[in-house]
């Protein structure tokens, strides 16, 4: 039984309304950096909700409805393909809050949080979500339809909640105090796939420092109860949100996680210091390095695996690779060059995680070529390429070029791989699972390479074949002419390189 089968994440056009919370108008007294922070001049979750009943933008019926999304479950019969989950899951409803864009867009998201909540180790018992303008800012869905959500929190038996953004502290008190279940956003939830999938020393101190960074922040917002004893039946009953540093780390004060944020920092300067000096000894030898980049399970690996033979581990999950793993392949013609498959991204990406992996990412930021790999089977493709696109502005790599990498042919509707095509012309067209359109890519990167920059024309001794060897590997050569007295070259090399074949030139 494959994962699709397990799950069912069809999305219909029905939804399940539920009216009839009736709320008074009042303003709102907050800033929007008491937002931000969740601290000061919270607002109070018993007064009425300020925006349910206003007129303007969004429709009276979308105002007070909470909206199902149909046939979003993820119950499974055969429990041996997640070997992970030992037999103990996390039961959870999803909830979600819709500002803008479209329907689709909505349950896109929500069907993507529904794919991260599975991949933490959870079954999915409901989804819903809430139009609104913006998340409520005491109880980030409409108050008054909290309790219609404690309601189906009560009927399905799910012991957690998960929201689609990330909550302010007083936002995540307020909703368990009044759901009595625990309560996880959707970065928390990132965070502890993370933690699950790091493997490296390097990878699980990049998480714990991105996850202590984040609960430093909450100290206060999770109240008295800081260690938060979920009970959950994910992870030996420790659950989302307890992996990683875990509760000894949250029970801690701030001073303590300050301490080990900096000793945490210190270990990832040195890790850092080994990475910089390989990738400053392939920049003093002018090896060209291309960098697989994109949206988490679009099948980077798998096209890593197909260029280079790497014979990199892949699985069909979300951030399955969180060490970057470089490979050095050839050219057709031998010239060498080096393919890195790296942490994959996600919409809203926590920016936690994004400075805790920095210098990962860097090995994105100081690529000579970026392939930008895109699951074409997937519902929004378009929204992937720009969520992976707002991560590169981020680290710095906007600007390098890019050459986008249509994967899962075998899979994509030809009408949506038409339309990629149109939209992003400068791009080829694959399928990593059957090889289709894999010789053509290695050729277009072959030639998006950049080229040596000095011109040479030598006259090199027999013995002098090393030369030959180096011009072939990081060099081109253009023609080769055997005479009695020794190699006659002409081409193209780096400045090192030529450096060395100057005393061989022909004048």
């Amino acid at each position: 039984m494959t994962n699709a089968d397990a799950r069912d994440f069809s999305l219909d056009t029905e939804l399940e309304e539920t009216r009839g919370w009736d709320e008074d108008d009042t303003d709102l007294l907050e800033t929007e950096d008491d937002f931000e922070s969740g601290y000061a001049d919270e607002p109070d979750p018993d007064e009425p909700d300020p925006e349910e009943l206003t007129t303007g933008q969004l429709d009276l019926a979308e105002r007070h409805e909470l909206r199902r999304v149909a046939g979003l479950r993820t119950d499974l019969e055969d429990i041996t393909e997640v070997e992970y989950r030992q037999l103990r899951l996390e039961r959870v409803v999803l909830v979600g809050v819709w500002t803008d864009g479209t329907v689709q867009d909505a349950e896109n998201s929500m069907t993507e949080l529904a794919l991260l909540a599975e991949t933490a180790g959870s079954e999915v018992l409901d989804a819903i979500y809430q139009r609104r303008q913006k998340p409520d800012p005491a109880t980030y869905i409409g108050r008054g339809k909290v309790e219609g959500l404690k309601e189906i929190v009560a009927a399905t038996g799910a012991d957690t909640v998960i929201c689609d953004g990330e909550l302010a502290p007083s936002q995540l008190r307020n909703l368990e105090d009044r759901l009595k279940v625990k309560v996880v956003d959707r970065t928390a939830l990132i965070l502890d796939i993370f933690a699950q999938h790091a493997k490296s020393k390097e990878g699980q101190a990049q998480v714990e420092l991105a996850q202590l960074t984040y609960l430093k922040q909450r100290l206060r917002g999770w109240g008295g109860n800081l260690s938060r004893q979920v009970g959950g039946r994910a992870a030996g009953g420790v659950g989302i949100g307890g992996r990683g540093p875990g509760e000894t780390k949250i029970e801690t004060d701030r001073r303590r996680i300050n301490t080990r944020i900096a000793k945490l920092r210190r270990e990832l300067r040195e890790m850092k210091g080994t990475r910089d000096t390989k990738r400053q000894e392939r920049r003093r030898h002018q090896i060209p390095a291309v960098a697989i980049a994109g949206y988490t399970n679009a099948g980077k690996s798998s096209l890593l695996n197909r260029l280079t033979d790497a014979g990199v581990l892949v699985e069909d999950a979300l951030f399955a690779t969180l060490d970057p793993t470089t490979r050095r392949t050839t050219t057709a013609d031998g010239r060498v060059y080096t393919m890195s498959d790296t942490v994959g991204f996600v919409r809203h990406l926590p920016h936690q995680l994004v400075e805790a992996f920095r210098s990962t990412l860097e090995e994105v930021a100081d690529a000579d070529l970026i392939l930008h790999v895109v699951d074409g089977s997937h519902p929004d493709p378009e929204g992937q390429i720009a969520a992976v696109r707002e991560v590169f502005a981020e680290i710095g790599a906007d600007q390098v070029p890019e050459l986008v990498v249509i994967n899962k042919a075998d899979a994509a509707d030809p009408m949506v791989l038409a339309r990629l095509q149109q939209r992003e012309p400068h791009c080829v067209v694959v399928s990593a699972k059957t090889g289709e359109g894999i010789t053509e890519a290695r050729s277009v990167v072959e030639g998006e390479l950049p080229r040596p920059g000095v011109e040479f024309s030598a006259l090199l001794p027999y013995e002098r074949g090393d030369l030959i060897n180096r011009l072939h590997q990081h060099g081109e050569i253009d023609s080769v002419e055997h005479t009695a007295d020794g190699t006659i070259v002409r081409g193209r090399a780096n400045e090192d390189l030529a450096g060395e074949l100057a005393a061989y030139a022909l004048v």
